[in-house]
């Protein structure tokens, strides 16, 4: 299938795992599959991903993170369209991967719209921090040279330092992302407070030249099954699909990609990303949740014991059945068949 986007360069940074996919081992597969040229450099290097409560590995530290972006720089590959950061170990490499994307910010200074940073800041979910304290104020100290941010809602309330309780408030929260980092797109993934229990929603905004949001929200039916990789797989489709929508719009020499003040929330590319985004999502979960009682009898089978499995044996399989079937599930990624409505928020 020939891509549809223009020629795009991408430094992804985040987490590798030698099995199973989360991380780069997602942003990689997605945004080639997608058409993109991707340089990865990965912040740690582990057989799988820890939500097995067991694994090896080791994590990159800030001085090889930037030892590698300078062995790119010094051979003249950092000749990067756009960046995407995801999961990072510790505030010195948040740090370190924040000065990564600053450079490039400042090597395309004069050129207005041809370097673009999408920041996953990965701190935490479901009301708790999976990472040491000191590394949301590094988070902090990018954000500003973000131009959009992907925190889920738990970690939008840490940046906004806005409590999100109903859409009043989440919609504060936008508002103060905008206001206090002046970021110029957000969007908040598995929003859960207006939606029925069977759904989930995306909140988003790009906010008009004077900062104001301009905030839509998307609804789509939850499958009800724990997943591992989404918030990766989020990040690596919005990336092709907003550099596709803002080529059709014309935005590509705008700086930050910003659209006309006059254009609604629901014709924002940010919008019209999202919802290609969740297309696709969509439909890799539905086909990975279907497959997900032939993996556990298949792993069952191959460790022996069949119905004396252990509780931890039993986590074990039930972590791999709930890796995220990509590749043979491409035409989901390529050209999703369900749509779901964006509808504009006051």
């Amino acid at each position: 299938m020939s891509p549809t986007i223009p020629e795009t360069r991408v430094l992804a940074v985040a987490s590798h795992v030698v099995s199973g996919y989360v991380g780069n081992k997602i942003a990689v597969f997605v945004l080639q599959a997608l058409g993109c040229d991707v340089a990865a450099l990965n912040t740690v290097q582990f057989s799988n991903h820890t939500g097995y409560r067991q694994f090896k590995g080791t994590r990159t530290t800030a001085q090889e993170i930037t030892d590698l972006y300078d062995g790119l720089r010094q051979s003249y590959l950092d000749d990067f369209d756009m960046m995407l950061s995801g999961y990072i170990p510790g505030a010195e490499a948040v740090a370190a991967v924040g000065k990564i994307a600053k450079e490039l910010k400042e090597k395309y200074q004069n050129s207005p719209g041809r370097f673009f940073w999408v920041l996953d800041p990965v701190m935490g979910d479901n009301g708790r921090l999976y990472v040491a304290d000191e590394v949301v104020p590094a988070y902090k100290a990018l954000v500003p040279y973000a131009d959009l941010i992907l925190p889920n809602q738990f970690e939008a309330e840490q940046l906004s330092e806005v409590k999100i309780t109903d859409l009043k408030s989440l919609a504060q929260a936008i508002q103060a992302l905008h206001d206090k980092y002046h970021v110029p797109h957000v969007v908040i993934t598995s929003v859960t407070l207006s939606a029925p229990e069977s759904h989930l929603s995306v909140v988003g905004s790009t906010m008009t030249s004077t900062g104001k949001a301009r905030l839509f929200k998307i609804v789509f039916p939850a499958i009800k099954c724990y997943f591992s990789g989404t918030g990766d797989m989020f990040g690596a489709l919005m990336v092709v699909r907003l550099r596709e929508a803002v080529g059709e719009a014309g935005l590509t020499g705008r700086p930050s990609w910003l659209s006309d003040d006059g254009v609604a929330p629901t014709e924002l590319p940010l919008a019209k990303a999202a919802r290609k985004v969740l297309a696709s999502m969509h439909e890799v979960l539905a086909r990975t949740a279907e497959g997900m009682a032939r993996v556990v009898e298949r792993t069952e089978k191959e460790i022996g014991g069949e119905g004396q499995i252990d509780e931890k044996r039993a986590h074990l399989v039930k972590s791999k059945a709930a890796e995220l079937q990509l590749v043979r599930n491409l035409s989901c990624l390529q050209a999703p068949e369900v749509d779901f409505e964006v509808v504009a928020l006051d």
